[in-house]
């Protein structure tokens, strides 16, 4: 199984880390992370991803391409049009299409979740109806080949369900044990219908100033402009 996980600057590193530290028990797995270039790549946690393969040598032909989600980097990533290009391109013929957090929103932007119910951090989920999806505040998504996450924290759940899907029940019960997959939230705020009224208007306030509606509202009338969509073939 190939996996192709995209880089762009600043996304958060738990989108990454939590569903790779799943996979890499997946038999025969092997991971390409692309970026516009190989290298160094930063989160925003300060940590740096290499990048093994660039847009133009990525292999053509991965399972599963898979993108992370972010803040206001991810908002930003919906206005490139490379990185969008090549999501988009190596799609095309890919048997999972998948995201954690904010990253359904850049498969949006790339046309690919047209039709589609997704899931997505829920502070701007509601934006994905921006990009012709359906949004859900379920934790983890499957419609069809499209499997989507809710944010950060939901990617391990993500990434052990796509392992019961390709490899059954039992390979998902067993990856869950062997990483200790064992939550017990200290608060239980993790959902703004668990959070008391402080803590989810101080949590808005903070998201606020990290997401941009307008930058949506550009991506999806460029999404309607281009001819991008075409990528976009429902399984």
């Amino acid at each position: 199984m190939k996996i192709a996980c995209f880089l762009y600057p600043n996304f958060t590193s738990a989108d990454l880390i939590n569903p790779v530290t799943v996979w890499q028990f997946v038999p025969g797995v092997q991971f390409e992370f692309i970026a516009a270039e190989k290298g160094p790549v930063a989160t925003d946690t300060g940590l740096a991803f290499v990048a093994t393969h660039s847009y133009a040598d990525a292999s053509p032909d991965p399972d599963v391409v898979f993108v992370p989600g972010g803040a206001k980097p991810t908002i930003d990533a919906l206005g490139d049009a490379a990185l969008l290009d090549a999501i988009a391109r190596l799609s095309r013929d890919a048997k999972w299409v998948a995201s954690v957090c904010t990253g359904s929103l850049v498969l949006g932007a790339a046309g690919l979740l047209r039709g589609y119910r997704a899931a997505c951090h829920w502070y701007p989920r509601q934006w994905l109806t921006k990009f012709g999806a359906t949004p859900s505040d379920d934790r983890v998504v499957i419609d069809r080949n499209r499997a989507t996450g809710g944010g950060v924290t939901a990617g391990m759940d993500f990434a052990l369900r796509l392992v019961a899907e390709w490899g059954g029940e039992s390979a998902g019960r067993l990856i869950e044990l062997i990483v200790e997959y064992a939550p017990e939230p200290p608060f239980n705020t993790g959902r703004p219908e668990l959070a008391d009224e402080a803590t989810l208007s101080a949590a808005r306030q903070i998201m606020a100033a990290e997401f941009s509606e307008a930058a949506v509202d550009q991506a999806g009338q460029r999404l309607s402009m281009s001819t991008r969509t075409g990528a976009a073939v429902s399984a």
